[in-house]
């Protein structure tokens, strides 16, 4: 599957367009890594625990993502994109999104 941020892969084309397709994970630390990141915020610099969350969180994002348009059909995700916020103060939501596309080599 390829999962691209462009709206065109290079050396194929579109043939069609299938619809959206999301990857929506909320994760949450626990007591013990908000305790360790809450003890480094107060001297200062990169926050590692928060860090690896993050980044262990949008990489599960797109492995839905590309669940969900391999489950429609796809080939291929265009135009794909992140957001991210916060629920309460001890989880954040991270969404990949973007579009389902059926790809044809040029």
């Amino acid at each position: 599957m390829i999962v691209a941020t462009t709206e065109n892969v290079a050396g194929y084309r579109t043939v069609a367009t299938i619809g959206q397709v999301f990857g929506v994970v909320v994760r949450s630390r626990g007591l013990g890594g908000n305790l360790v990141a809450g003890l480094r915020s107060i001297v200062g610099g990169e926050i590692h625990e928060y860090t690896a969350l993050i980044e262990d969180t949008r990489r599960h994002a797109i492995d839905r993502l590309v669940q969900n348009a391999t489950a429609m059909g796809a080939d291929a995700v265009v135009m794909m994109r992140f957001d991210s916020g916060e629920i309460g103060q001890t989880m954040n939501e991270v969404v990949a999104y973007g579009t389902a596309v059926k790809l044809e080599s040029e």
